[in-house]
């Protein structure tokens, strides 16, 4: 599995929330507007991107950079896991 970050600056609030909302439901933690992602495989990422792409206007920014094996990330996040159903706060 493969780790990405994803930031994003997106100009519309509205936008902003659907970004986020989108964005925080493949998370694993982050910051703001600076996630981390996993993707199992580059066919979950390119899912990802074409999910992402219709809500996101000309004028709005995504990056997403791949964590390279070897890099030091302090405060990795692990996977949760939950029932199905449950809100976690």
């Amino acid at each position: 599995m493969k780790s990405y970050i994803v930031a994003y600056d997106i100009f519309c609030k509205k936008r902003a929330y659907r970004v986020r909302k989108f964005v925080y439901s493949y998370a694993l933690g982050g910051q703001k507007s600076v996630l981390e992602t996993p993707f199992l495989n580059k066919r979950d990422l390119n899912r990802f991107i074409k999910e992402l792409k219709p809500i996101l206007h000309k004028d709005d920014s995504v990056n997403i950079i791949e964590v390279e094996e070897d890099s030091t990330i302090f405060g990795k996040a692990d996977i949760l896991s939950y029932d199905r159903g449950v809100v976690i706060v």
